[in-house]
Formats: structure tokens, C-alpha cells, sequence
């Protein structure tokens, strides 16, 4: 294939795609240049159908050190290894722009992969990757039903900015990513510095109509170089086989999904026998057929159909959900605080049958984690908020170890919902992890986990700025995509078979996370706007119940947990402190067994369970980097005798000189005549020398 380059300008940077040179046995790929930051995208669909009930699709997204200039920090492993949460979250962001515009009845395996070969620390690799990602698909003989773009948003001293740089990000108001079709917004995904829902709604629009350009520029690009798409044996539906499982499971299912006082295991039980019922009824009917077992597994897909067809119809004709809450209606809540008794805090949250029990944790700063990406170099980060779905919480058996692209993509949702309420090291020092272990799941644990995080952080007397809560908000569309309903606290089949699932989380001045998928074409910015305001409704009736819990954050921290305090001394004694090979903090550590961490600016952070332990450190802190003054009186040891003086131990690590004069107020010949190594003598400051710092001591007092 002949190489061929297409260009364009994109938020104020260079757009380059370029097709033919690298790659070639994927069914697309291309390689997408934004500014300096370059990703190859390969998209590659298996010729075999897998014998599967869903559509195998997986989306990776590879980070190469390489593309920045970097070598791996570790000694011994220095190839890249897992991902890392961070290309995990990249990976998912892309997966939920494209599956959607996928038909669902494909049963060929399909993977698209995104490396990042360039990065030029200016421009985030997940955009272009997405972009690449669509055009990939766009080109290739795969069928999709794209293309999809997306874009971040930020704001800047109260301008937008569309793809923001890193640095812009940091004084961002709001990081935002929106991906979408020509028509629809199909992806949200965003962390903000608590901000008004209208402020979000009007970046998001903003957002939603710049990506106009990118997908135009697909279809040019398409239009030239695309292939044919394959046509595939796909699963479809037997109409009259419809036909009969409609007949004989509707009333059934209809009075199923809609019974009254059912709890969550019932509920699904009764789903379950009604199907099997259904399986043994076309059975039956094809007795003796050879098409029986494929019969069978179409019934599968039938049935689920059958239920989102009358669950939409009753939400969209009378409003009317499967447990009876009218579409606003929060589940019954509650919540509770100090549940467990030796932590250093505890929330427990309920929210209908989904319970997240979080628990908090305080160390030393010197316990931040340490991070290293391909785009991060080595840095710390001092609040984490981890995230657990076992088996259990959905009622199942499975075998249990190892973490989930969705249980890293719910603990970061949540991590980033809480991050803009979390007191700044200043003001508290400590390093603070929450994790959220969810013990029943119906709908949402992921805002669960930040309404129970937020209950620990107050209950462990975090002086957060705000409480923080999160909901998860639906919605119902009809066949023509015209009518709709937006649900409040979807949980069960208005999850399952919903047309979309938005969560939003913040305190009540504002937003502080969201995310958004859909399994429709998309929704427009009127329709985000609309539901970001049914959201705040039902984040402000959560945040009420958290505060009648527990009002403020504890004035005291748990008597578990380790006390911090901060002394602040001058940069130029961190050496002393440390001493030579770390002797000295290692002796100030062994006698006290706090634990000290000193930062570049003089800040020394000592970190104690004991009172007597703190004070001491605290103690010989400041005896080592005290800077002595004429008039200061010391009991010194004298550590080293010479012909014209003594020298002596004043401070750790610190010696001054006696000259032989100043020894006694009688005339002596030689130190020895009176003092001895090893003894203990008491001394004034003479004077300090002002360049050299070296210290004159008399024994005869300043004023003989």
C-alpha cells in the first residue's frame, strides 16, 4: 500500500494520520501524530465466529517507555510489564466510545490495540488515541458504525480550552474528556474542582460541537482509503421463534418484574425460573428438531430482549419502574460511622440493597505512594482511594485475586470524586488511603464508595472540605429515539437493559467526578443538562442523610491512629540532620521509633503513636539544627583534646572550640592539665563566625 499522509489543525496543533507505512496484516491501522505525541492503532477481527453469548470485543491501550525518552526505574525488570492502572483507564475510555456503535449480534472476535510510540509530554496520548482508534475501524473491512471522536476540555482562568497541556491541566478547573458521533455525545468522563452542574453542561455542549471536525476529517479520510466492509454471519432472531416466547413469557415476566416486596435474590430467582419454564416450553415445540440447540440459545437473547422491551415500554407509557419509586425517587439510604472498633475510621452506606463499607487509614507522609508511568516521572501521591468487588456482593461464586479493569475504573472514579475535598498537606500532613469494600451490590457501588469514604473521612476526623456524595442516573428511550425518561438511582433491569448509565458525584456546591456510557447512538447536551439537575436533586437528599449522621469531621483524630506534627528548619541543615550515611537520623529514629520525613523546602514531618516518642524526636530535631548564638549555655562533651584547645560536642553533630585561654581563669599550659576526653563541661557561645560557622566556646563565663 502506498504511503499516504493526510493533515489538518486541531485546537490550535498539528493533526497527522498517516496510512500504509508501518502495520499491514491488521484488517486497519493507522498512525495518528498530535503535536509530537504519536500512536499506532492496529484493529484486527478473527475470521472464526467464538461460540459466545456476547460480543467479543477487546480494546488495549500499551504504553512504551521508549516513546518518551525513558528507561524503566526498577533495577531488575526494565521491559514494560502490566499496565499500569493509568494506560488500564485509557484503555476503558476508548472501549466505551466505540462499543456502542458495534453491532451486538457479531460474534467475531475483534481487538483494537493503541501503542503509543511518541510523546512529547505536552500532548495526553488517550485522545489521538481514541481518534486513532475510530479512523482504524473507519478504514478497515470491519463493520462498525462510526466514526467517534473525542476531546478534552478544560478551563483556564475561566476560558475553555479544548486539549488542554499537562501543565494547563493543573490549574484546570475541570479535566474533561467527551467523545461522541456527528450527532450524539456517547462518552463522558471527568473530575472537577467542585463546579456547578451548569458550568459542566456548558463545556460539555462546547465540547460535543468541536468534535464536528474530527469526524468530518475521518470520513475524508475514509472516503479515500477505506475498504469494503465484510459482511459477517451474524446472530439474529427468529421472528416466529419471537413470536412464541413472547406469547408464553410476557404475562409472566410482566408480573415477575414487577412484584412487589421481592429482594434482589428473589427477584432474579423468579427471572430465572420463568426462563427455564420458556426453554422446556420450545423445547417442546421443536421436540425431535435438529435446530433445537440453536434454537435454544436465540430463546437466551429473545428473553432479555422480551425484558427490556416491557421495561422500557412501562417507564416510557406510565412512569412506572419495577420497584415502584417514581423516576426522581431515591431507594431508602442510610448510613452509620465508627462500625469497626480498632481502624482509624469507618462509614458504612446503604443505598436500597447496594452497601459499601469504607475504611480509613492514616501513615507517615513518607507512606505516599510512588508513581512512574511512561508520562509521569517518578512523584508522589498521598491520597488513594482503592475499591473491592467480591464475588459475594452480587451473590456468586468465582475464584477470588486479582483486580479488574472495572475495579480499577470504579476506584479511580471514585478516587478523583473525592480528591477536590481532601485537605491540603499544609493543613494536614498525613498520607490517607480509603478503601471501599463493597458487601452488597444493586446499582452504583462505584458512588457507594464515595458517599461511605466520605462518612470514614469524617469519622476519622479528616478535615475534609465538604462532605462529597455520588448517584447513578438512567435513561429510557423509545424505538424512534424521540421520547425519553430520566431515571433517578437506577439499579437491577433499569441497569441491565437501560439506555444509559451517567453517575455523578459532588458536594453541595458542585461536581466534583462523573462518567457516562450509553448503549444507544448517544444523547444530546440538552439531555446531560437535564439529568445533571435531577442528579443534584438527588445528591443533596444523600448528603443530607450523611450529615445527620455525623455533622463535621471529628475534632480528634482515633486514639489508633498516629499522630503528625511539622517543624520547619533551614534547608541548609538537611545534612546535618541526615548526617553522614543517614547516621544521625537513623540514631534519632532508634531512640525514639518515630518516623521522620524531611522535604526539600525544610519541612520535617515527625510521625509517632507515642506522645513521649514524638516529643523526643521533636527534641533532638531542633537540638541538631539549632543554629547557636552568642550568650547560648551548653553541657557539652568534650570529644577532642589539641595543644591550643578543646573541642567540644555542643549539639549532635555539632563541635565548637575552647581555646586553652578560655579554659580556666587560672593560666594552665596544656587542656589535659584540666579537662579529659569523654567528660562533660558546661560552656557558653563566645561568638559564631558569620562565614564559616564555626562556633568560639568559653568555660569562664561571658562576662569574666
Amino acid at each position: 500500500m502506498a504511503v499516504k499522509r493526510y493533515t489538518s489543525e486541531f485546537a490550535g496543533k498539528p493533526l497527522m494520520v498517516e496510512l500504509g507505512r508501518l502495520g499491514g496484516q491488521a484488517n486497519g491501522v493507522c498512525l495518528v501524530q498530535y503535536g509530537e505525541t504519536s500512536v499506532m492503532i492496529n484493529a484486527t477481527m478473527s475470521s472464526q465466529v467464538k461460540s459466545v453469548d456476547y460480543m467479543p470485543l477487546q480494546v488495549e491501550y500499551e504504553e512504551k517507555y521508549y516513546a518518551a525518552g525513558k528507561i524503566k526505574g526498577s533495577k531488575w525488570i526494565k521491559r514494560e510489564g502490566r499496565p499500569s492502572d493509568e494506560a488500564v483507564l485509557s484503555g476503558r475510555l476508548i472501549d466505551r466510545a466505540l462499543r456502542p456503535r458495534f453491532d451486538h449480534n457479531i460474534r467475531n472476535e475483534i481487538q483494537v490495540v493503541a501503542t503509543v510510540l511518541s510523546f512529547d509530554g505536552v500532548n495526553d496520548p488517550d485522545i489521538p488515541a481514541l481518534f486513532g482508534a475510530s479512523l482504524a475501524l473507519l478504514i478497515s473491512d470491519i463493520p462498525w458504525n462510526g466514526p467517534v471522536a473525542g476531546i478534552r476540555i478544560g478551563r483556564v482562568e475561566g476560558k475553555l480550552v479544548l486539549n488542554p497541556t499537562y501543565k494547563e491541566r493543573i490549574t484546570s478547573d475541570f479535566d474533561i474528556v467527551v467523545a461522541g458521533t456527528a450527532n450524539k455525545i456517547n462518552m463522558i468522563e471527568a473530575g472537577a474542582k467542585i463546579v456547578p452542574e451548569q458550568d459542566m453542561a456548558q463545556a460539555i455542549a462546547a465540547g460535543f460541537t468541536a468534535l464536528g471536525e474530527l469526524i468530518e476529517f475521518q470520513n475524508k479520510i475514509a472516503a479515500e482509503s477505506g475498504k469494503k466492509k465484510k459482511e459477517l454471519a451474524t446472530v439474529s432472531q427468529d421472528e416466529s421463534l419471537t413470536v412464541l416466547v413472547r406469547d408464553f413469557a410476557d404475562q409472566k415476566l410482566e408480573a415477575a418484574l414487577y412484584a412487589p416486596g421481592k429482594n434482589k435474590t428473589e427477584f432474579y430467582e423468579g427471572l430465572g425460573q420463568i426462563k427455564a419454564e420458556t426453554e422446556e416450553y420450545i423445547k417442546a415445540q421443536f421436540a425431535g428438531n435438529a435446530e433445537l440447540p440453536k434454537k435454544l440459545v436465540e430463546v437466551s437473547v429473545i428473553f432479555e430482549d422480551e425484558i427490556d422491551r416491557i421495561v422500557h415500554r412501562n417507564i416510557l407509557e406510565g412512569e412506572k419502574r419495577p420497584d415502584g419509586r417514581k423516576i426522581d425517587e431515591l431507594r431508602a439510604l442510610s448510613a452509620d460511622v465508627g462500625i469497626l472498633p480498632h481502624t482509624h475510621g469507618t462509614g458504612l452506606f446503604n443505598r436500597g440493597t447496594t452497601q459499601a463499607l469504607s475504611i480509613l487509614t492514616l501513615a507517615a507522609p513518607g507512606m505516599e505512594q510512588w508513581l512512574e508511568t511512561m508520562e509521569i516521572d517518578l512523584t508522589k501521591k498521598r491520597f488513594m482511594h482503592h475499591y473491592a468487588f467480591p464475588p459475594y456482593s452480587v451473590g456468586e461464586v468465582k475464584r477470588l485475586g486479582g483486580l479488574s479493569r472495572r475495579d480499577i475504573g470504579h476506584g479511580y472514579l471514585a478516587e478523583r470524586s473525592l480528591e477536590p475535598i481532601i485537605p491540603n498537606k499544609d493543613e494536614f500532613p498525613y498520607t490517607i488511603r480509603v478503601v471501599s469494600e463493597i458487601l452488597s451490590s444493586n446499582g452504583s457501588s462505584s458512588m457507594a464508595s464515595v458517599c461511605g469514604s466520605t462518612l470514614a473521612l469524617m469519622d476519622g476526623g479528616v478535615p475534609i472540605k465538604s462532605p462529597a456524595a455520588g448517584i447513578a442516573m438512567g435513561l429510557m428511550f423509545d424505538e424512534k429515539g424521540e421520547k425519553y425518561k430520566i431515571l433517578t438511582d437506577i439499579q437491577g433491569p433499569e441497569d441491565h437493559h437501560g439506555d444509559m448509565d451517567l453517575k455523578v458525584a459532588g458536594t453541595k456546591d458542585g461536581v466534583t467526578g462523573m462518567q457516562m456510557d450509553v448503549k444507544i447512538e448517544g444523547i444530546t447536551p440538552k439531555i446531560v443538562e437535564e439529568t445533571l439537575a435531577q442528579a443534584r436533586k438527588a445528591r443533596l437528599e444523600i448528603l443530607d442523610v450523611i450529615t445527620k449522621t455525623i455533622a463535621t469531621s471529628r475534632s480528634e483524630l482515633s486514639p489508633h491512629a498516629p499522630r503528625v506534627q511539622t517543624i520547619k528548619i533551614n534547608p541548609a541543615k538537611i545534612g546535618a540532620l541526615i548526617g553522614p550515611g543517614g547516621k544521625m537520623i537513623n540514631e534519632i529514629i532508634e531512640k525514639t521509633g518515630a518516623e521522620i520525613d524531611i522535604e526539600d523546602d525544610g519541612s520535617v514531618f515527625v510521625t509517632s503513636n507515642s506522645a513521649e516518642g514524638m516529643a523526643k524526636a521533636m527534641e533532638l530535631i531542633k537540638e541538631v539544627t539549632y543554629d547557636p548564638k552568642p550568650g547560648d549555655e551548653f553541657d557539652g562533651r568534650v570529644v577532642k583534646l589539641m595543644d591550643f584547645g578543646a573541642f567540644v560536642e555542643i549539639m549532635p553533630g555539632r563541635d565548637g572550640m575552647v581555646h586553652v585561654s578560655e579554659i580556666s581563669k587560672e593560666r594552665i599550659a596544656h587542656p589535659s592539665d584540666v579537662l579529659k576526653t569523654g567528660q562533660t563541661i558546661h560552656v557558653w557561645v563566645k561568638s559564631v563566625d558569620s562565614d564559616s560557622g564555626k562556633i568560639s566556646l568559653t568555660m569562664k563565663g561571658l562576662h569574666q
